[in-house]
């Protein structure tokens, strides 16, 4: 057999029957489980200067492994000088292996790099069982070269999951390892 993610494998052999027991599942296919990670970054000022896009579009892929596409504005607005199919952001949805393998880093390096570090909140839960986590600087990432950023940026991780309520969500989050703060 293949290469199996450190998460993946604690996920299947000790998070599902921890689950199964808090929340009382008669079926595993009912444990809540990871389906994906949308790693985002806006850049408003991409409008007066193209090259900014380039430069997110290259940090997002070095920090997730994976190639990040550009997004595009869906309308006008004046007053912020934007057309309607402008490049605006970069993205990376992440699946599978990459998924957990992001995750780990995430956890393990990038969050304890935080400055005052007391863990992270509970509140951007969105009522269906995803959380939107928002990271301030992206030089937290060890794959990114403090030298040649140009500008430091904050970016979004959103966490997608298969759990019906906000509860279940945290539940499998806090036992894949993200630290929330105590309340």
């Amino acid at each position: 057999m293949g290469y199996l993610p450190r998460l993946k494998e604690e996920y299947k052999s000790r998070v599902i029957d921890a689950l199964k027991e808090e929340f009382s599942y008669t079926n595993v296919m009912q444990v809540p489980k990871l389906e994906r990670i949308v790693v985002s970054r806006g850049v408003g000022s991409a409008v007066a200067d193209k090259k900014l896009l380039e430069y997110a579009v290259e940090e997002l892929t070095n920090i997730t492994g994976q190639k990040a596409v550009a997004t595009v504005s869906k309308k006008d607005v004046a007053n912020f000088k934007l057309r309607k199919g402008v490049p605006i952001g970069a993205k990376v949805t992440l699946r599978g292996e990459r998924m957990y393998e992001f995750l780990d880093r995430l956890i393990t390096s990038a969050l304890p790099r935080v400055r005052d570090f007391n863990g992270i909140k509970a509140t951007g839960f969105d009522g269906r069982g995803n959380y939107s986590l928002g990271v301030t600087e992206q030089i937290i990432f060890p794959e990114i070269n403090i030298d040649r950023i140009k500008k430091i940026d904050g970016l979004n991780i959103t966490f997608v999951t298969s759990a019906d309520t906000d509860k279940e969500a945290k539940s499998l989050l806090t036992e894949l390892g993200l630290p929330f703060k105590k309340n």
